[in-house]
């Protein structure tokens, strides 16, 4: 469903030199799985997600989207994607209802089909109290969750979520997650970039650990263990963040290390 094959990119900077911010990553993403793209800020996940999606030109290597090219057929591509980013705004002066049915139309997709679909995600989402309501109006939740029907009024195969609960309370935030599930089991590719690791080690199926636009480990979370010798995911970026790009399991975590320093001082 979603394959990336060798994804590099670099940025001229000046004097002649270049900023290699993705180098060589490859992935794949099968339906009905949760893929977890996590990694510090400045690791490359905002740029791959922006390659796969079709809006950045990679510099070599390539991204497909149900074997459709994102350099070659952007279009198509963004047909079958559903896209939540946590700075993602609403059209203050429209309803959802309003809002959802104008992308909805965007789409191609039919009057009769968009107003079922309206209707399904509403109770899916819990937007029928606030349906009718001017965004402009709407709290941080629930404008998120209207952000959330909006990349998926199409019915999209593949979402792509980058922070999807930045900013929400814990409440929201169950929500969001929640959906993210319901995602999977209705058989959806979705990749989610996070820097909540408690959330993604409960909501997604396989993770890939970039640093410096590399990653560096991939598996589930019990294969990441194995490869780590961490319990955790933040042990693990805290592992990262000591040892460098290369995990193994013959190094103790960088907590762990933190820790046993304090009990033996």
């Amino acid at each position: 469903m979603i394959e990336v094959r060798e994804l590099s990119k670099s940025f001229p900077l000046s004097g002649g030199r270049e900023l290699l911010a993705v180098n060589r990553v490859s992935f794949h993403v099968q339906p009905g799985e949760v893929y977890g793209l996590l990694g510090p800020n400045g690791a490359g996940k905002k740029t791959t997600l922006r390659m796969v999606l079709g809006l950045l030109r990679p510099t070599s290597g390539e991204a497909m989207i149900s074997g459709f090219r994102s350099t070659e057929q952007p279009d198509e591509v963004k047909r079958r994607v559903g896209l939540v980013a946590a700075n993602s705004g609403l059209y203050q002066y429209l309803t959802p209802r309003e809002l959802l049915l104008f992308f909805a139309d965007l789409y191609g997709v039919s009057p009769a089909a968009a107003r079922a679909e309206l209707d399904r995600l509403s109770r899916l989402l819990g937007l029928t109290e606030f349906l009718d309501r001017g965004c402009a109006n709407l709290s941080t939740g629930q404008k998120q969750r209207v952000n959330l029907a909006r990349a998926l009024i199409h019915r999209p195969p593949v979402m792509l979520l980058d922070e999807p609960t930045l900013g929400l309370d814990i409440l929201g935030s169950q929500v969001i997650n929640e959906f993210i599930v319901h995602l999977r089991g209705e058989g959806k590719a979705v990749i989610v970039c996070t820097h909540y690791l408690d959330e993604a080690e409960r909501i997604c199926t396989r993770f890939g650990l970039m640093h410096q636009g590399q990653i560096v480990a991939e598996g589930t979370l019990a294969e990441l263990r194995e490869q780590t010798g961490c319990g955790s995911l933040v042990d693990m970026f805290l592992k990262l963040s000591v040892h460098g790009p290369l995990l193994g399991a013959t190094e103790p975590c960088a907590l762990t290390t933190s820790r046993d320093s304090e009990q033996s001082a």
